[in-house]
């Protein structure tokens, strides 16, 4: 079938077309992904959630070359994307382990969600009302320094100083319970 025909049937979103293109590269592209990913339950669903972006996006995708070498490569770069974000978890798994080793395993150092939420609620506490008022609205809110200073009245600079000084307050109040580092990355 002629690709022109295929592409233009997609923005229309005809299912037969849509038919034609998943039963026509399904099983190759399957067959393709496996040469980034070694696992076949994750290189079915990832093609699968590509066909499923395919129908959902069809009228708004610009396939400037071939179908065939748009699906190809797009497929290619999310099993590279893939690749990629499992690199990082394994990495942060083994930065986890090695902390857990390195911190001698106590399972003193082990605490529940409750006590950890009772330790943030208490670091919070020891905030002066504007200060913690600041910091809510920067971390919880999530609203820019910027807005902050407009809806307070006052100068970003000031907001700015007030989030920094929150910011040492927690990271020494908290140590205990968490590695520096992770504090840094729960509130920023």
């Amino acid at each position: 079938m002629n690709d022109l025909l295929l592409i233009e049937g997609l923005r229309r979103k005809d299912i037969i077309v849509f038919d034609y293109i998943f039963n026509y590269y399904y099983s190759s592209l399957c067959v393709f992904s496996l040469q980034y990913l070694k696992d076949r339950n994750a290189v079915e669903d990832l093609v699968q959630d590509f066909f499923v972006f395919l129908w959902i996006e069809a009228s708004h995708i610009q396939i400037n070359s071939s179908l065939k070498a748009y699906i190809f490569t797009a497929i290619k770069n999310r099993c590279l994307d893939l690749q990629k974000h499992q690199k990082v978890s394994e990495k942060y798994r083994t930065f986890i382990l090695f902390s857990a080793d390195k911190n001698n395993n106590s399972t003193d150092q082990y605490f529940s969600e409750s006590e950890l939420r009772q330790a943030i609620q208490k670091s919070l506490e020891k905030l002066s009302p504007r200060c913690r008022e600041i910091f809510e609205l920067s971390r919880i809110k999530g609203l820019t320094n910027k807005e902050i200073a407009d809806q307070l009245g006052i100068t970003k600079r000031t907001t700015e100083l007030q989030i920094s000084n929150s910011l040492k307050i927690i990271k020494k109040e908290l140590a205990e319970y968490l590695p520096l580092c992770l504090i840094f990355f729960l509130l920023r």
